[in-house]
């Protein structure tokens, strides 16, 4: 297998092209889960104070045969935590839960904009990085318009920008504006949850072309668009699988039949950063 090749944030932190979700990974079975994906050689783990397993996820850092330094874990502020105040107690109660003593990324969840109080959070989380307890500070599902907001009012832009990003939702107009701010793309949901995706004919028969799997194939179309996917995969072979996509390259043609695929309406559960809100 080849290694996994990194990618610098614009504060200078490298990351890996591919990380691993941790979302609904709990308690002593998430632990083995987790443990499994870094022993098995990812470095890249994210979780969010929403999942209630950044317990879990510290535990499986400690148990696992890989050192602290060498581990890249990410959490994220809940909706109902962005005032200055709450956001600066919750990285830190994040932190005892986790048992760590830094987070390498920290993300805003979501922007809740009818609350109003995202820029609160990101004062608060450029706060905590110049205290340490975070080494690069991001957000995720953000639209131009509120990260333009978040630079204006602080100076600071993210190093990263998570959104959900798949074949039926290919977000090209916000990965373009975050490449041209040098704000790097992390993809949530990057196999559309199991859903249709993995049965489409366009996609089967380049998998085949290529011997590899579907999923293998929608991993590659990721890294190739210059974003960086966290599947999340509880057995071995499926974490060896998504692993395993940097010997093989995509044609021009093959990436264009893939992004066609795009749906106006293609989000998962329609959580659109303008109206949802997350607590």
């Amino acid at each position: 297998m080849e290694k996994i090749k990194e990618m610098e944030l614009n504060d200078g932190l490298k990351i890996p092209s591919i990380g691993f979700g941790t979302y609904k990974l709990n308690g002593t079975d998430g632990v083995e889960v987790i443990k499994n994906a870094i022993d098995m050689g990812y470095r890249l783990i994210d979780t969010a104070f929403n999942y209630e397993n950044e317990g879990t996820v510290g535990e499986a850092v400690r148990q696992s045969s890989v050192s602290r330094d060498k581990l890249l874990i990410t959490s994220k502020l809940p909706g109902r935590h962005h005032s200055y105040k709450q956001a600066i107690v919750t990285v830190q109660e994040s932190l005892f839960r986790a048992g760590l003593d830094y987070y390498d990324l920290y993300l805003i969840h979501w922007p809740n904009p009818r609350v109003d109080l995202y820029v609160e959070a990101w004062q608060a989380l450029i706060e905590l990085k110049n205290q340490g307890l975070i080494r690069s500070i991001g957000v995720c599902n953000f639209i131009p318009e509120y990260i333009e907001r978040l630079i204006k009012e602080t100076g600071k832009a993210p190093s990263i920008n998570q959104i959900e990003l798949h074949p039926y939702f290919n977000q090209e107009k916000q990965r373009l504006w975050d490449s041209e701010h040098k704000i790097v793309t992390e993809s949530w949901s990057p196999l559309g949850r199991g859903n249709s995706i993995l049965k489409e004919e366009i996609i089967n028969k380049i998998a085949k072309t290529h011997k590899k799997s579907v999923s293998q194939v929608i991993l590659r179309w990721h890294l190739q668009l210059g974003a960086v996917p966290i599947p999340k995969a509880s057995s071995s072979k499926h974490q060896h699988e998504n692993m395993d996509i940097f010997d093989f390259e995509l044609s021009e043609e093959e990436m264009k039949g893939i992004f066609q695929l795009t749906r106006e309406s293609g989000r998962n559960n329609k959580q659109d950063p303008r109206t949802y809100e997350e607590f």
